[in-house]
């Protein structure tokens, strides 16, 4: 199954729950479970996403590389430490 195909199940069983007859605290672990698993497929789907989306060619990341470089420092022969 796919994350999308696991998503809309997982909102059918939430949906179903409340009007099957079960006990209680069956239903408080099937939507507990099922909440668990809708953030974890959510985040799972944002997060692929946003990887496609800043990918430049397929494989390759765009990463600003931004590197400091300190002038050599010149030691004056007059002047020692």
């Amino acid at each position: 199954m796919s994350r999308e195909s696991l998503i809309l199940f997982f909102g059918i069983v939430v949906s179903a729950v409340s009007h099957i007859g079960i006990p209680s605290e069956w239903k408080e672990r099937v939507i507990f479970t099922s909440g668990v698993a809708l953030i974890a497929l959510g985040y799972s789907l944002r997060r692929a996403a946003f990887l496609r989306s800043i990918e430049v060619v397929p494989g390759e990341r765009r990463a600003d590389a931004f590197v400091e470089h300190d002038p050599p420092q010149v030691h004056d022969a007059n002047h020692s430490l």
